[in-house]
């Protein structure tokens, strides 16, 4: 049995997060994953108030005195509310992306709110490390949706090092391997989001988990650099459509940010497979299969056990 700090600090049986993935992490998801003794996390994603209020609502509905958390998007225009809500509703655990947390951070702490920022950097871990974060999620460029340049390998151990708090890795965690690959490189829990998305509890739309099963190795593809903002798709007409007009000069940033408004719903509720942004990590490969979320977590860990139990047959 893997027992980290994680566990302790969080209430979890595992070390593990659900990824906070918009218009996909609901309180159906978030609360089978914590009922499966790991983390469930609600996307707040760019929705405002009420919307996250009833999802949390309908959570606690179901996992009753377990953990679970909310993720906030710091880009969203409804931060400052949702920031609030989590606070009024008593969610016990917040991870934050897309920007630093720390105009939020001392409300949060004074509330008893256990605030875990995805970090992209060691500047940035050691930042909210000062202004009061529980852990930080280490998370590199081969997961699906909004992504830094730093890969999970390398970021890993270097926050690990430069921290005294949890760290948790993400991006590029399928199975038991990964895991324990994420335990050797410092890391005291994993966070998962493609994983997920094949859930049997997951509400997305069923074209979004066919897309994921048929992926291969090389089908993702990263847009948005010249945005300033990338995002990890799985590569279909709209990808690569985007993609060209990234390298069009004579088409404004303004014109494709239009372009791709509204694509990762097409995807995630309408199942649009031409339109819509199939959000996810360069692992989507490693998935073969719908499971319920505590068969997905039993088995990585179990797999993670054997791995680690294993390990000493390659030392002489």
């Amino acid at each position: 049995m893997i027992e980290t700090r994680v566990c302790k600090a969080f209430g979890l049986q595992y070390p593990i997060f659900q990824g906070g993935m918009a218009w996909v992490s609901d309180a159906a998801l978030a609360s089978a994953v914590s009922k499966a003794g790991g983390l469930g996390i609600i996307s707040a994603m760019n929705a405002d108030a009420d919307y996250l209020r009833g999802q949390i609502r309908a959570c606690k509905a179901e996992v009753g005195e377990l953990p679970f958390g909310v993720n906030i998007m710091l880009m969203s225009p409804h931060a400052d509310e949702v920031a609030q809500v989590v606070i009024d509703e008593g969610v016990p655990v917040v991870t934050t992306g897309a920007g630093l947390p720390s105009r939020y951070l001392p409300a949060w702490n004074a509330a008893g709110i256990k605030a875990v920022p995805v970090v992209p950097s060691v500047a940035i871990a050691r930042k909210v490390e000062q202004q009061g974060a529980a852990a930080v999620i280490a998370e590199g460029g081969e997961s699906g949706g909004h992504v830094g340049d730093l890969t999970t390998i390398v970021l890993v151990p270097q926050v690990a090092d430069a921290v005294d708090i949890p760290v948790l890795a993400a991006g590029g965690i399928a199975d038991g391997r990964g895991v324990a690959a994420a335990f050797m490189l410092g890391a005291e829990g994993v966070q998962c989001g493609t994983r997920f998305l094949t859930a049997v509890e997951c509400t997305v739309h069923p074209n979004y988990k066919k897309k994921i099963l048929a992926a291969g190795d090389i089908s993702t593809i990263t847009t948005g650099k010249r945005l300033g903002h990338p995002v990890r798709v799985l590569k279909n007409q709209f990808a690569r459509s985007f993609a060209a007009l990234e390298y069009d000069s004579s088409v404004s940033n303004e014109e494709i940010e239009r372009f791709g408004a509204g694509a990762l719903r097409k995807a995630a509720v309408e199942g649009d497979e031409k339109n819509g942004s199939f959000m996810a990590g360069q692992i989507a490969a490693m998935i073969h299969d719908e499971k319920t979320c505590r068969e997905i977590i039993t088995d990585l860990f179990a797999q993670a056990d054997e791995v680690l139990a294993g390990a000493a047959k390659w030392v002489r």
